[in-house]
């Protein structure tokens, strides 16, 4: 009798374990539920391994070199912007140079009206604001439209979605263009919005009770009386815009070396273009973005200083300054290791991935695994498709074909929207579905 009910009772645990897996994986309860089950396991995850405390060093860069590195450069770089570059990567669209007018005055204050706010779905605040943003210009979509394409692996808990991936969202599914650019600053911004465009930028965060992290906003007003910013934000709400600081802007949108989106009609396109003027040509916004990196890097100190010598490397990343990048990212490691630990933004290299780029096209593919390696020891799921796609790429190249194909595979099951992983994959003679 007592084997029976044994039995039962371990059937019933069996039962109700497949039963709440089941509700708990229904999207409604799992969009409500997940955040807070993923802070549990997180926060017991950080409290045995702290995130903070994983410091990546770069191998061949002694700290002696570094040194050495950053006194030649506080004496000797300037500005750049009048000196030829590298070509930038094949398929970078070059858009033909506006010239420059004199800026027409602008109010002092606009609010643009006809943004349907949404709160974001866990992790999901690329998709909701980039439906925000299309809902100004008619679109009748929402964040699920959005995410399916930006987050296919959004079950996994795909942690980034970058700038690119929304262009190329809005230009193939949208009856819209849209443009990214780097080395935005607080006149583009109210310029733009002046003229009718809300602007999608990528920015820190400091939410209270976490650690920083990366986050989308919607600019979609300005008052200079005030100084403040209208705000749209998925994570924050409220449901209306709200004001924000103009210094607070443009402090954490250093961050993300001041990238911005513009969503536009087609019939707009040369309005857009006379606003960003030499910004619409490629080439010169990352010169001129790579100059003010340097600018500020030679100002500021602890955190901010190390966002700005990061934006230096991932600036002269996309000229195919590969050497120069690899030179500016050991400085920023460097400074990151002298950060406090609660000063350390942790997350960043799930958001970007340019410092992969100068080491592994510089040749130190040990550089990217140690730097791949690192970064996932910070993540409480594996799900950074490009961590996985270029610590592929550098076993593949030291040899491991095995090990980079294996890395290539996870990267492209992640985001086979938009992944090079599958390129690779059949460049290795590896068939991808």
């Amino acid at each position: 009798m007592r084997r029976r009910y044994t039995a039962i009772f371990l059937v019933g645990i069996v039962f109700l374990y497949l039963l709440g897996s089941v509700v708990y994986n229904l999207p409604p309860v799992h969009d409500r539920l997940a955040w807070r089950v993923d802070n549990l396991l997180v926060n017991v995850r950080r409290f045995f391994n702290p995130p903070e405390q994983v410091v990546f060093v770069p191998s061949e860069a002694q700290q002696e070199q570094i040194d050495a590195i950053v006194g030649a450069t506080m004496a000797a770089l300037i500005p750049t912007s009048a000196t030829a570059t590298p070509p930038l990567p094949a398929g970078t669209p070059l858009v033909s140079p506006v010239p420059s007018l004199t800026p027409t005055p602008i109010p002092v204050n606009v609010a643009l009206r006809g943004i349907r706010h949404e709160y974001q779905k866990f992790n999901n605040c690329a998709p909701a604001s980039l439906s925000m943003v299309l809902s100004y210009w008619g679109w009748a979509g929402d964040q699920y439209t959005t995410r399916a394409y930006l987050r296919p692996s959004f079950e996994l808990d795909d942690k980034n979605v970058n700038p690119f991936e929304i262009v190329d969202f809005v230009e193939n599914y949208t009856g819209f263009d849209a443009v990214w650019r780097v080395g935005g600053n607080l006149d583009l911004l109210k310029r733009l919005v002046a003229a009718g465009f809300p602007v999608l930028i990528e920015k820190g965060l400091d939410p209270p009770n976490d650690a920083w992290l990366g986050h989308y906003q919607i600019i979609s007003g300005y008052n200079d009386g005030s100084s403040q910013f209208l705000v749209y934000d998925s994570f924050e709400g409220p449901p209306e815009a709200y004001p924000v600081p103009y210094s607070v802007i443009a402090q954490f949108w250093r961050h993300f070396n001041y990238v911005y989106v513009v969503v536009f009609p087609p019939e707009r396109a040369a309005d857009v273009d006379s606003i960003l003027g030499s910004d619409s040509n490629p080439r010169s916004n990352f010169q001129v973005t790579a100059d003010l990196a340097l600018t500020e890097a030679n100002a500021l100190t602890g955190r901010e200083g190390f966002f700005a010598w990061f934006n230096r490397g991932a600036s002269l990343v996309y000229l195919q300054d590969y050497a120069g990048a690899a030179q500016a990212f050991d400085i920023a490691f460097s400074l990151y290791a002298n950060l406090p630990d609660s000063q350390r933004p942790w997350r960043l290299l799930w958001y970007r991935d340019e410092p992969y780029s100068a080491y592994y096209h510089t040749g130190r593919y040990q550089d990217v695994i140690n730097l791949a390696n690192s970064t996932l020891a910070t993540a409480d799921k594996p799900v950074l498709e490009e961590t996985y796609y270029w610590r592929g790429m550098a076993k593949a190249a030291s040899g491991d074909q095995a090990g980079g194909i294996e890395d290539l595979r996870r990267a492209y099951q992640l985001n086979p929207n938009s992944t090079p992983a599958s390129a690779e994959l059949r460049r290795l003679g590896v068939a991808v579905p």
